[in-house]
């Protein structure tokens, strides 16, 4: 099973990662399309993930007030449980870190409660109390 991840940096890339999370978030999870898509997009780093040359999963982060954020980690259903979030968790984290910009800012993420034992093989742990966005339960996560 080959599996890749890319920072994506064309136009079609970008397209098949926002194709993922409309499939992902707005379908499947039923997310508000104008919520999903917002004014960071130009913005973020984005990354791609391929199984056997096939896109099925993308995530994102950029610079905020509050430090690093990764978010937008979407895996097609029928590529879950195969390695996908675990490398672009890796892959996102590997890119911010030899960001110089990065250096001494707080790393953090909203997660799906469903997530939460993903993000916490890296290192994150649970800030504060459970709250709804987008009507999905999550914690906000930061890298201890």
């Amino acid at each position: 099973m080959r599996l890749t991840v890319e920072k994506i940096a064309n136009k079609k890339s970008q397209e098949e990662a926002l194709k993922i999370r409309e499939l992902v978030f707005v379908i499947e999870q039923k997310v508000d399309p104008t919520v999903e898509y917002d004014e960071f997009e130009e913005e973020s780093t984005h990354f791609l993930a391929k199984l056997e040359g096939s896109p099925v999963g993308t995530a994102r982060w950029r610079f905020t007030k509050n430090g690093i954020k990764m978010e937008r980690f979407a895996v097609l259903k029928e590529a879950r449980g195969k390695g996908v979030g675990q490398a672009l968790v890796a892959a996102v984290l590997a890119d911010v870190n030899a960001n110089p910009k990065s250096e001494g800012k707080i790393k953090y993420l909203h997660s799906q409660l469903s997530a939460i034992p993903l993000y916490a093989k890296f290192g994150f742990e649970k800030v504060g109390e459970m709250f709804e966005e987008c009507n999905i339960k999550h914690f906000k996560m930061e890298l201890a």
